[in-house]
């Protein structure tokens, strides 16, 4: 049975703002902690084929993959997937963006499974995922609001 992660943030940013810089592959180093390096490998029209490379561990050694993703701005949705999986068995992302009153709901739905060869199982990385995705949303949060001037009623 595959997992599932859901997490969610209000960003008090117009929902256009958001959805821009979140985006934006080539500034994701500035837009999450995590990520080393962005290479766009392929781009045709909303769909993104990139890899992206950790920062290294703590035994030094730099995680990457290629992933794909399909922007669908009508809908306020982004589907990824990794195509490299590494240890995962599958990994699919889903990115919803909704306007709200106090600005833009972002919600990340993950699932996957990992490979029985794995390092570590499903409910760790369940887990592991859950944790780094609140960080990673909060930051995308402060640094998004910190480059947003705030309307003033």
């Amino acid at each position: 049975m595959p997992e599932l992660t859901e997490n969610e943030i209000v960003i008090h940013a117009p929902l256009d703002v958001v959805w821009q810089r979140t985006n934006e592959l080539e500034r994701w180093t500035d837009l999450f902690s995590e990520y080393k390096e962005v290479e766009v490998l392929e781009r045709e029209g909303d769909r993104v084929l990139f890899r992206l490379t950790l920062h290294p561990d703590d035994d030094g050694k730099e995680w990457s993959w290629v992933s794909e993703r399909v922007m669908d701005r009508a809908r306020g949705t982004v589907r990824a997937h990794r195509v490299e999986t590494g240890p995962f068995a599958f990994m699919r992302i889903h990115w919803t963006y909704e306007e709200v009153a106090d600005g833009t709901l972002m919600r990340w739905r993950q699932e996957f499974a990992m490979k029985p060869e794995a390092p570590v199982g499903d409910a760790w990385m369940r887990d592991n995922i859950n944790r780094n995705s609140k960080v990673q949303m909060a930051l995308i949060r402060d640094r998004i609001e910190a480059d947003t001037p705030r309307a003033t009623a």
